[in-house]
Protein backbone atom coordinates (compact mmCIF):
# COMPACT_ATOMS: atom_id res chain seq x y z
CA UNK A 1 0.00 0.00 0.00
CA UNK A 2 1.31 3.30 -0.59
CA UNK A 3 2.09 6.05 1.62
CA UNK A 4 -0.82 8.42 1.32
CA UNK A 5 1.80 11.60 1.16
CA UNK A 6 3.35 9.52 -1.79
CA UNK A 7 -0.38 9.18 -3.24
CA UNK A 8 -0.30 13.46 -2.77
CA UNK A 9 3.29 14.22 -4.05
CA UNK A 10 2.64 11.65 -7.64
CA UNK A 11 -0.60 12.36 -8.58
CA UNK A 12 0.61 14.35 -11.62
CA UNK A 13 3.25 12.20 -12.52
CA UNK A 14 3.51 11.57 -16.02
CA UNK A 15 5.95 8.95 -17.50
CA UNK A 16 3.96 8.08 -20.48
CA UNK A 17 2.79 4.79 -19.40
CA UNK A 18 0.60 4.68 -16.12
CA UNK A 19 2.09 1.39 -15.14
CA UNK A 20 5.35 2.69 -14.65
CA UNK A 21 3.65 6.22 -12.89
CA UNK A 22 2.05 3.38 -10.55
CA UNK A 23 5.44 1.71 -10.31
CA UNK A 24 7.34 5.34 -9.27
CA UNK A 25 4.75 5.83 -6.64
CA UNK A 26 5.41 2.30 -5.00
CA UNK A 27 9.04 2.70 -5.68
CA UNK A 28 8.90 6.10 -3.58
CA UNK A 29 6.66 4.87 -1.01
CA UNK A 30 9.06 1.59 -0.51
CA UNK A 31 12.35 3.40 -0.02
CA UNK A 32 11.05 6.51 1.84
CA UNK A 33 10.11 3.39 4.39
CA UNK A 34 14.07 2.80 4.62
CA UNK A 35 15.92 4.94 3.41
CA UNK A 36 19.26 3.63 4.70
CA UNK A 37 18.73 0.31 3.32
CA UNK A 38 19.68 -1.01 0.27
CA UNK A 39 16.92 -1.26 -2.90
CA UNK A 40 17.04 -5.14 -2.29
CA UNK A 41 15.86 -4.89 1.46
CA UNK A 42 13.96 -1.59 1.10
CA UNK A 43 11.94 -3.65 -1.45
CA UNK A 44 11.41 -6.44 -0.03
CA UNK A 45 11.26 -9.02 -2.02
CA UNK A 46 12.98 -10.33 -5.16
CA UNK A 47 9.80 -9.21 -7.69
CA UNK A 48 9.62 -5.76 -6.27
CA UNK A 49 13.17 -5.28 -6.36
CA UNK A 50 13.51 -5.93 -10.25
CA UNK A 51 10.90 -4.20 -10.79
CA UNK A 52 12.73 -0.72 -8.95
CA UNK A 53 15.59 -1.84 -11.59
CA UNK A 54 13.56 -1.85 -14.45
CA UNK A 55 12.25 1.85 -13.55
CA UNK A 56 15.54 3.27 -13.37
CA UNK A 57 16.53 1.44 -16.41
CA UNK A 58 13.44 2.71 -18.41
CA UNK A 59 14.41 4.89 -21.56
CA UNK A 60 10.93 6.75 -20.71
CA UNK A 61 12.00 7.71 -17.02
CA UNK A 62 14.21 10.36 -16.63
CA UNK A 63 15.33 12.62 -13.68
CA UNK A 64 13.55 15.59 -14.44
CA UNK A 65 10.53 13.37 -15.25
CA UNK A 66 10.92 12.03 -11.66
CA UNK A 67 10.97 15.16 -10.01
CA UNK A 68 8.10 17.59 -11.57
CA UNK A 69 5.16 16.25 -9.90
CA UNK A 70 7.35 16.68 -6.74
CA UNK A 71 8.37 20.20 -8.15
CA UNK A 72 4.96 21.12 -8.81
CA UNK A 73 3.08 20.22 -5.52
CA UNK A 74 6.49 22.46 -3.86
CA UNK A 75 4.89 24.97 -5.60
CA UNK A 76 1.53 24.92 -4.29
CA UNK A 77 3.41 24.45 -0.57
CA UNK A 78 5.05 27.72 -1.41
CA UNK A 79 1.57 29.49 -2.58
CA UNK A 80 0.60 28.78 1.54
CA UNK A 81 3.16 30.93 2.61
CA UNK A 82 3.73 34.64 3.22
CA UNK A 83 7.61 34.73 2.87
CA UNK A 84 9.64 31.58 0.94
CA UNK A 85 13.31 31.17 0.97
CA UNK A 86 14.81 30.26 -2.27
CA UNK A 87 18.41 28.17 -1.59
CA UNK A 88 20.29 27.48 -4.64
CA UNK A 89 23.52 25.24 -4.07
CA UNK A 90 25.87 22.24 -5.34
CA UNK A 91 26.97 19.64 -4.28
CA UNK A 92 29.26 16.67 -6.24
CA UNK A 93 27.98 13.15 -6.14
CA UNK A 94 31.64 11.42 -5.65
CA UNK A 95 30.91 7.69 -7.21
CA UNK A 96 34.39 6.69 -7.96
CA UNK A 97 34.87 2.93 -7.77
CA UNK A 98 37.59 1.00 -7.03
CA UNK A 99 37.66 -1.52 -10.13
CA UNK A 100 35.22 -0.41 -12.75
CA UNK A 101 33.78 3.44 -13.06
CA UNK A 102 30.20 4.11 -13.55
CA UNK A 103 29.79 4.16 -17.44
CA UNK A 104 29.33 8.23 -18.00
CA UNK A 105 30.71 9.62 -14.79
CA UNK A 106 32.83 13.01 -15.50
CA UNK A 107 35.99 14.05 -13.80
CA UNK A 108 35.43 16.03 -10.24
CA UNK A 109 38.83 17.10 -10.27
CA UNK A 110 42.07 17.11 -11.98
CA UNK A 111 42.58 13.87 -9.91
CA UNK A 112 40.92 10.22 -10.20
CA UNK A 113 37.38 11.02 -8.46
CA UNK A 114 34.67 10.16 -11.06
CA UNK A 115 31.51 11.40 -10.94
CA UNK A 116 28.66 14.43 -11.32
CA UNK A 117 27.06 17.57 -9.73
CA UNK A 118 24.36 18.20 -8.82
CA UNK A 119 22.36 21.87 -8.38
CA UNK A 120 19.30 22.87 -6.37
CA UNK A 121 16.91 25.26 -6.02
CA UNK A 122 15.24 24.25 -2.57
CA UNK A 123 12.25 25.88 -0.83
CA UNK A 124 11.85 26.49 2.61
CA UNK A 125 10.26 28.57 5.41
CA UNK A 126 12.12 31.44 6.91
CA UNK A 127 12.36 28.91 10.25
CA UNK A 128 14.06 26.46 7.94
CA UNK A 129 10.85 24.06 7.26
CA UNK A 130 12.07 22.50 3.52
CA UNK A 131 8.71 22.79 1.48
CA UNK A 132 10.65 20.77 -1.67
CA UNK A 133 12.69 21.01 -4.65
CA UNK A 134 11.93 24.23 -6.94
CA UNK A 135 14.47 23.29 -9.47
CA UNK A 136 17.71 20.73 -9.95
CA UNK A 137 19.88 20.67 -12.71
CA UNK A 138 22.76 17.60 -12.88
CA UNK A 139 25.65 17.47 -15.42
CA UNK A 140 29.51 16.10 -15.36
CA UNK A 141 32.66 17.62 -16.41
CA UNK A 142 34.34 16.63 -19.76
CA UNK A 143 37.78 15.20 -19.81
CA UNK A 144 39.64 17.78 -21.11
CA UNK A 145 39.59 21.43 -19.10
CA UNK A 146 38.46 24.14 -21.25
CA UNK A 147 41.15 26.49 -22.28
CA UNK A 148 40.99 30.79 -21.86
CA UNK A 149 38.41 30.16 -19.22
CA UNK A 150 38.43 33.46 -18.24
CA UNK A 151 37.69 34.29 -22.08
CA UNK A 152 34.96 32.16 -22.13
CA UNK A 153 31.56 33.58 -22.01
CA UNK A 154 29.21 32.84 -19.02
CA UNK A 155 26.82 30.67 -20.85
CA UNK A 156 29.11 28.69 -21.81
CA UNK A 157 30.55 27.94 -18.24
CA UNK A 158 29.31 25.93 -15.48
CA UNK A 159 28.86 29.37 -13.41
CA UNK A 160 25.56 29.65 -15.92
CA UNK A 161 23.58 27.56 -13.62
CA UNK A 162 23.90 30.46 -10.62
CA UNK A 163 22.06 32.60 -13.41
CA UNK A 164 19.09 29.97 -14.42
CA UNK A 165 18.67 28.63 -11.09
CA UNK A 166 17.73 32.97 -10.21
CA UNK A 167 16.05 32.99 -13.42
CA UNK A 168 13.62 30.02 -12.07
CA UNK A 169 12.72 31.83 -8.75
CA UNK A 170 12.07 35.04 -10.47
CA UNK A 171 9.77 32.66 -12.40
CA UNK A 172 8.16 31.39 -9.53
CA UNK A 173 7.99 34.85 -8.38
CA UNK A 174 6.15 35.99 -10.92
CA UNK A 175 3.96 32.84 -10.79
CA UNK A 176 3.11 32.94 -7.40
CA UNK A 177 2.96 36.86 -6.82
CA UNK A 178 1.19 36.76 -2.95
CA UNK A 179 3.99 35.10 -1.72
CA UNK A 180 7.41 36.83 -1.04
CA UNK A 181 10.13 34.66 -2.90
CA UNK A 182 14.30 35.16 -1.68
CA UNK A 183 16.41 33.64 -3.64
CA UNK A 184 19.79 33.02 -1.12
CA UNK A 185 23.56 31.93 -2.71
CA UNK A 186 26.21 31.55 -0.73
CA UNK A 187 30.12 32.89 -2.05
CA UNK A 188 30.16 31.02 -5.06
CA UNK A 189 27.40 32.91 -6.34
CA UNK A 190 29.05 35.97 -6.30
CA UNK A 191 29.81 36.52 -9.59
CA UNK A 192 28.64 39.88 -11.57
CA UNK A 193 26.57 38.40 -14.20
CA UNK A 194 24.50 37.19 -11.04
CA UNK A 195 23.53 40.49 -9.80
CA UNK A 196 23.30 41.95 -13.05
CA UNK A 197 20.35 39.43 -14.08
CA UNK A 198 19.07 39.83 -10.46
CA UNK A 199 18.66 43.75 -10.49
CA UNK A 200 17.05 43.54 -14.03
CA UNK A 201 13.84 41.93 -12.50
CA UNK A 202 14.02 43.60 -9.63
CA UNK A 203 10.49 43.15 -9.04
CA UNK A 204 10.09 39.83 -9.25
CA UNK A 205 11.95 37.38 -6.07
CA UNK A 206 14.06 39.59 -3.72
CA UNK A 207 17.45 38.04 -3.46
CA UNK A 208 21.12 37.62 -0.71
CA UNK A 209 24.34 36.96 -2.39
CA UNK A 210 27.36 36.16 0.39
CA UNK A 211 29.92 38.30 -0.85
CA UNK A 212 33.12 36.35 -1.68
CA UNK A 213 35.41 39.45 -3.26
CA UNK A 214 35.99 43.00 -2.05
CA UNK A 215 34.39 44.96 -5.20
CA UNK A 216 35.77 48.48 -6.91
CA UNK A 217 32.61 51.04 -6.15
CA UNK A 218 31.78 53.07 -8.40
CA UNK A 219 33.32 56.91 -7.94
CA UNK A 220 30.06 58.99 -6.99
CA UNK A 221 29.68 55.62 -4.35
CA UNK A 222 33.18 56.45 -3.04
CA UNK A 223 33.06 59.95 -3.15
CA UNK A 224 29.61 62.56 -3.06
CA UNK A 225 31.33 65.96 -3.37
CA UNK A 226 32.37 65.66 -7.07
CA UNK A 227 36.02 65.48 -6.34
CA UNK A 228 38.83 62.67 -7.35
CA UNK A 229 39.06 60.57 -5.01
CA UNK A 230 40.67 56.78 -5.06
CA UNK A 231 38.77 53.73 -5.80
CA UNK A 232 36.79 53.19 -2.72
CA UNK A 233 35.69 49.29 -1.93
CA UNK A 234 33.59 47.38 -1.02
CA UNK A 235 34.42 45.69 2.77
CA UNK A 236 35.73 48.96 3.80
CA UNK A 237 33.01 51.36 2.68
CA UNK A 238 30.62 48.90 4.98
CA UNK A 239 33.25 48.43 7.63
CA UNK A 240 33.38 52.60 8.17
CA UNK A 241 29.48 52.43 8.80
CA UNK A 242 28.12 52.65 12.60
CA UNK A 243 27.19 50.14 14.45
CA UNK A 244 23.48 49.02 13.78
CA UNK A 245 23.50 46.28 16.66
CA UNK A 246 25.20 43.68 18.09
CA UNK A 247 24.71 40.26 18.63
CA UNK A 248 25.76 36.77 20.49
CA UNK A 249 25.97 33.71 17.87
CA UNK A 250 26.49 29.98 18.04
CA UNK A 251 29.52 29.01 15.84
CA UNK A 252 29.47 25.42 14.34
CA UNK A 253 33.22 23.69 14.58
CA UNK A 254 34.09 22.17 11.12
CA UNK A 255 37.38 19.97 9.86
CA UNK A 256 39.08 20.82 6.87
CA UNK A 257 37.84 18.29 4.17
CA UNK A 258 41.27 18.00 2.66
CA UNK A 259 44.42 18.54 4.78
CA UNK A 260 46.09 20.77 1.89
CA UNK A 261 43.46 23.29 2.47
CA UNK A 262 44.50 26.89 2.45
CA UNK A 263 41.47 28.92 2.29
CA UNK A 264 40.71 31.05 5.57
CA UNK A 265 37.32 30.18 5.16
CA UNK A 266 37.74 26.52 5.12
CA UNK A 267 40.08 26.08 7.90
CA UNK A 268 39.54 23.69 11.24
CA UNK A 269 37.72 25.41 13.67
CA UNK A 270 35.95 24.88 17.01
CA UNK A 271 32.08 25.18 18.23
CA UNK A 272 32.29 28.63 20.40
CA UNK A 273 29.79 31.37 20.63
CA UNK A 274 30.64 34.59 19.17
CA UNK A 275 30.16 38.27 19.46
CA UNK A 276 28.98 40.01 16.23
CA UNK A 277 28.25 43.49 15.14
CA UNK A 278 26.12 44.51 12.39
CA UNK A 279 26.42 47.27 9.60
CA UNK A 280 24.85 47.95 6.49
CA UNK A 281 24.93 50.28 3.80
CA UNK A 282 23.80 50.89 -0.13
CA UNK A 283 26.54 50.86 -2.45
CA UNK A 284 26.85 50.91 -6.38
CA UNK A 285 29.23 48.18 -7.62
CA UNK A 286 31.68 48.71 -10.34
CA UNK A 287 31.43 46.62 -13.49
CA UNK A 288 34.95 44.48 -14.40
CA UNK A 289 36.04 44.33 -17.59
CA UNK A 290 34.20 41.56 -19.93
CA UNK A 291 35.87 40.99 -23.53
CA UNK A 292 32.66 39.87 -25.10
CA UNK A 293 29.95 42.26 -23.24
CA UNK A 294 29.60 45.68 -20.99
CA UNK A 295 28.41 45.13 -17.73
CA UNK A 296 26.74 47.78 -16.06
CA UNK A 297 27.03 48.98 -12.70
CA UNK A 298 25.09 47.44 -10.43
CA UNK A 299 23.25 49.17 -7.12
CA UNK A 300 23.07 46.64 -3.84
CA UNK A 301 22.07 46.83 0.14
CA UNK A 302 24.78 45.22 1.65
CA UNK A 303 24.96 44.27 5.66
CA UNK A 304 28.39 43.50 7.06
CA UNK A 305 28.19 40.78 10.32
CA UNK A 306 31.53 40.63 11.92
CA UNK A 307 32.88 39.26 14.79
CA UNK A 308 34.41 41.58 17.44
CA UNK A 309 37.81 39.72 19.21
CA UNK A 310 38.04 36.17 17.52
CA UNK A 311 40.43 33.41 19.56
CA UNK A 312 43.43 33.88 18.86
CA UNK A 313 44.32 31.98 15.92
CA UNK A 314 41.26 31.71 14.56
CA UNK A 315 39.46 33.22 11.53
CA UNK A 316 36.70 36.24 12.52
CA UNK A 317 33.32 35.48 11.50
CA UNK A 318 32.19 37.73 8.47
CA UNK A 319 29.37 37.31 6.62
CA UNK A 320 29.19 40.50 3.62
CA UNK A 321 25.85 40.09 2.20
CA UNK A 322 24.60 41.95 -0.69
CA UNK A 323 20.92 41.96 -1.31
CA UNK A 324 17.70 43.51 -2.80
CA UNK A 325 16.03 43.42 0.21
CA UNK A 326 15.58 46.74 2.19
CA UNK A 327 17.59 47.98 4.94
CA UNK A 328 16.14 50.76 6.22
CA UNK A 329 15.25 49.64 9.55
CA UNK A 330 16.77 47.57 12.13
CA UNK A 331 13.80 45.22 11.45
CA UNK A 332 14.64 44.60 8.28
CA UNK A 333 18.46 44.05 8.76
CA UNK A 334 17.68 41.59 11.00
CA UNK A 335 15.74 40.14 8.40
CA UNK A 336 18.48 39.66 6.01
CA UNK A 337 20.78 38.10 8.32
CA UNK A 338 17.67 35.77 9.09
CA UNK A 339 17.08 34.80 5.85
CA UNK A 340 20.58 33.68 5.10
CA UNK A 341 20.97 31.89 7.51
CA UNK A 342 18.09 29.38 6.23
CA UNK A 343 20.76 28.84 3.62
CA UNK A 344 22.30 26.18 5.57
CA UNK A 345 19.36 23.89 5.53
CA UNK A 346 20.46 23.07 1.73
CA UNK A 347 23.39 21.63 3.15
CA UNK A 348 21.78 19.67 5.95
CA UNK A 349 19.42 18.80 2.59
CA UNK A 350 22.88 17.32 1.08
CA UNK A 351 23.72 15.18 3.86
CA UNK A 352 20.53 13.70 4.45
CA UNK A 353 20.50 12.71 0.96
CA UNK A 354 24.52 11.43 1.01
CA UNK A 355 24.95 10.01 4.69
CA UNK A 356 20.89 8.81 5.67
CA UNK A 357 20.07 8.14 1.70
CA UNK A 358 23.66 7.02 0.79
CA UNK A 359 23.38 7.75 -2.55
CA UNK A 360 26.88 7.93 -3.64
CA UNK A 361 26.91 4.26 -2.25
CA UNK A 362 23.95 2.88 -4.87
CA UNK A 363 25.64 0.00 -7.08
CA UNK A 364 24.44 1.31 -10.97
CA UNK A 365 26.89 0.75 -13.64
CA UNK A 366 25.38 3.52 -15.81
CA UNK A 367 25.03 7.07 -14.64
CA UNK A 368 21.48 7.73 -15.95
CA UNK A 369 20.14 4.70 -13.81
CA UNK A 370 21.70 6.22 -10.59
CA UNK A 371 20.60 9.66 -11.49
CA UNK A 372 16.70 8.27 -11.73
CA UNK A 373 17.42 6.94 -8.76
CA UNK A 374 18.82 10.38 -7.12
CA UNK A 375 15.65 11.96 -8.31
CA UNK A 376 13.59 9.59 -6.04
CA UNK A 377 15.75 9.71 -3.28
CA UNK A 378 16.02 13.76 -3.52
CA UNK A 379 12.58 13.03 -2.51
CA UNK A 380 12.49 10.90 0.24
CA UNK A 381 15.52 12.82 1.84
CA UNK A 382 12.69 16.17 1.56
CA UNK A 383 10.42 14.20 3.55
CA UNK A 384 12.70 12.92 6.18
CA UNK A 385 13.84 16.79 6.66
CA UNK A 386 10.34 18.03 6.59
CA UNK A 387 9.19 15.50 8.95
CA UNK A 388 12.28 16.85 11.33
CA UNK A 389 11.82 20.58 10.73
CA UNK A 390 7.62 20.49 11.12
CA UNK A 391 8.06 18.85 14.41
CA UNK A 392 10.18 21.88 15.99
CA UNK A 393 7.84 24.65 14.16
CA UNK A 394 4.64 23.08 14.32
CA UNK A 395 5.23 21.24 18.01
CA UNK A 396 1.94 21.14 18.88
CA UNK A 397 0.53 19.69 15.36
CA UNK A 398 -1.22 16.10 15.52
CA UNK A 399 1.30 13.98 14.49
CA UNK A 400 -1.21 12.61 12.27
CA UNK A 401 -0.26 15.30 9.97
CA UNK A 402 2.94 13.39 8.82
CA UNK A 403 2.32 9.13 10.61
CA UNK A 404 -0.73 7.24 10.28
CA UNK A 405 -2.35 5.44 12.96
CA UNK A 406 -0.38 2.97 12.57
CA UNK A 407 2.98 4.19 12.61
CA UNK A 408 2.49 5.87 16.00
CA UNK A 409 0.45 3.80 17.87
CA UNK A 410 3.59 1.03 16.70
CA UNK A 411 6.02 3.45 17.73
CA UNK A 412 4.61 4.70 21.33
CA UNK A 413 3.70 1.05 22.39
CA UNK A 414 7.60 0.12 21.98
CA UNK A 415 9.25 3.21 23.09
CA UNK A 416 6.66 3.91 26.10
CA UNK A 417 5.90 0.83 26.91
CA UNK A 418 2.32 2.03 27.15
CA UNK A 419 -0.62 1.60 25.43
CA UNK A 420 -1.14 4.14 23.23
CA UNK A 421 -3.72 6.77 24.07
CA UNK A 422 -7.19 7.53 22.25
CA UNK A 423 -5.38 10.93 21.31
CA UNK A 424 -2.82 10.81 19.46
CA UNK A 425 0.53 12.77 20.50
CA UNK A 426 1.72 16.06 19.35
CA UNK A 427 3.98 16.33 16.15
CA UNK A 428 7.20 17.49 18.17
CA UNK A 429 6.39 13.96 20.98
CA UNK A 430 6.34 11.71 18.27
CA UNK A 431 9.53 12.81 16.23
CA UNK A 432 10.90 12.78 19.68
CA UNK A 433 9.90 8.97 19.94
CA UNK A 434 10.55 8.10 16.34
CA UNK A 435 14.17 9.90 16.83
CA UNK A 436 14.71 7.53 20.12
CA UNK A 437 14.68 4.49 17.69
CA UNK A 438 17.68 5.85 15.47
CA UNK A 439 19.73 6.80 18.79
CA UNK A 440 18.53 9.70 20.41
CA UNK A 441 18.30 10.58 24.23
CA UNK A 442 15.25 12.30 24.91
CA UNK A 443 16.01 14.71 28.47
CA UNK A 444 14.18 17.47 29.25
CA UNK A 445 16.82 20.32 28.32
CA UNK A 446 17.76 17.75 24.81
CA UNK A 447 18.35 19.75 21.91
CA UNK A 448 15.59 18.39 19.19
CA UNK A 449 16.37 15.45 17.33
CA UNK A 450 18.64 15.83 13.98
CA UNK A 451 17.77 14.20 10.63
CA UNK A 452 20.48 11.33 11.61
CA UNK A 453 18.52 9.85 14.37
CA UNK A 454 15.41 10.76 12.43
CA UNK A 455 16.08 8.60 9.48
CA UNK A 456 17.64 5.79 11.40
CA UNK A 457 14.26 5.43 13.56
CA UNK A 458 11.75 5.99 10.71
CA UNK A 459 12.73 2.68 8.97
CA UNK A 460 12.70 0.85 12.69
CA UNK A 461 8.78 2.80 12.84
CA UNK A 462 7.71 1.58 9.86
CA UNK A 463 8.65 -2.00 10.80
CA UNK A 464 6.78 -1.84 13.91
CA UNK A 465 3.85 -0.19 11.81
CA UNK A 466 3.66 -3.39 9.85
CA UNK A 467 3.59 -5.72 12.92
CA UNK A 468 1.16 -3.32 14.58
CA UNK A 469 -1.01 -4.16 11.72
CA UNK A 470 -0.30 -7.88 11.24
CA UNK A 471 -0.20 -8.56 15.21
CA UNK A 472 -1.93 -5.56 17.33
CA UNK A 473 -5.19 -5.10 18.45
CA UNK A 474 -6.11 -3.85 14.70
CA UNK A 475 -4.65 -7.45 13.36
CA UNK A 476 -8.31 -9.18 12.74
CA UNK A 477 -10.04 -5.92 11.50
CA UNK A 478 -7.27 -5.82 9.00
CA UNK A 479 -7.06 -9.58 8.19
CA UNK A 480 -11.19 -9.38 6.92
CA UNK A 481 -10.51 -6.09 5.01
CA UNK A 482 -7.70 -8.52 3.17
Amino acid sequence: MLAPWVMDEMKTAELNDKRLNDRLGEVLSQLSEHPTASIPAACGGYAEMAAAYRLFDNEKVTFDAILAPHCQMTRTRIAEQRCVILAQDTTELDLTRPDTQVLGAGPLDDGPRRGAFLHLLHAFTPDGTPLGTVAADVWTRDEAPTKNHKQTPIEEKESQRWVEALREAQQVARDIPDTQIVCVADSEADIFEVLVEAQAAPRSADWIVRACQNRTLQAETANNSGETAPAAHLLEQVAAQPVLFSNIISVRGRKAKVSCETRGRKQPRESRRAEVEVRAASVTLRPPHRSDRHLPPVQVNVVLVREVNPPAGEQPVEWLLLTSLPIHTLAAVRDVIQYYTVRWMIELFFRTLKSGCRIEERRFERLPRLLNCLAVFAIVSWRVLYACRLGRSCPELSCEAIFEPAEWKAVYRVVKRQSPPQTPPTLQEMVRLVAQLGGYVNKPRSDEPGPQTLWLGLARAHDFALCWQLFGPEAKTNCELV
